[in-house]
């Protein structure tokens, strides 16, 4: 833009020229400066240290300031669509995305026989990124997506390195009170002692009582 060139102003006419020419001078400045939208806006350019502005930004409820940056991106990416479709099995599965697992969702009615009405099954496959705290993550996004009207069964779904039948002999059953006193599923210590089998399947383990703690 030369300097003969009019430019737009939101002073009155009766500006004084010291106005007129502070007006002209904050103007040349703001054109060197490159705007950062729209990729400041966006979860997946948006630079690390604005996250969780953004984040708070869309009205993300749990937040992880240690989280990895792709958990972080996941997390705010995915908020607004959690929000809108709030209730639905498609808001349950970005819950679970938006922690970087695999969801699978199955509904009271599509399981045989038949579960209580309003109830359904969340699977969350997850692999080697399982930290401490993240069963109550899970639980907190999953509450915040579904229905005040639902209640939800948490399925835990591991990869690791050895059978079922080992894995049983290995591990027991888990409990509520070695959940809470360890803080995160035990899990992968024992793919550490089955490495040797070399077998790799699933395992599951289903916590009907599992609940979200301080």
């Amino acid at each position: 833009m030369s300097d003969d060139t009019p430019r737009p102003s939101l002073l009155p006419a009766n500006s004084s020229a010291l106005e007129r020419a502070l007006d002209l001078g904050f103007a040349r400045l703001l054109e060197r400066i490159d705007p950062p939208f729209p990729e400041l806006m966006n979860a997946n350019q948006t630079p690390s240290a604005f996250l969780p502005y953004l984040a708070a930004d869309r009205g993300v409820s749990e937040w992880d300031a240690a989280a990895s940056d792709l958990e972080k991106r996941l997390t705010v990416s995915l908020s607004w669509q959690i929000q809108r479709q709030a209730g639905t099995r498609q808001a349950l599965n970005h819950a679970v995305e938006s922690l970087g697992f695999t969801p699978h969702v199955t509904a009271w009615y599509e399981q045989q026989p038949n579960a209580h009405p309003y109830t359904f099954d969340v699977q969350a496959i997850i692999g080697q990124g399982w930290a401490s705290g993240d069963h109550n993550r899970l639980i907190q996004r999953i509450n915040a997506a579904k229905s005040e009207r639902d209640q939800a069964t948490i399925t835990l779904v591991h990869q690791t390195r050895g059978g079922l039948a080992a894995a049983a002999v290995l591990h027991g059953p888990l409990s509520d009170g070695e959940l809470f006193l360890c803080g995160a599923l035990p899990l992968l210590n024992l793919g550490a002692r089955l490495i040797g089998i070399g077998i790799s399947q699933r395992y599951t383990i289903n916590d009907y009582d599992l609940r979200a703690q301080p």
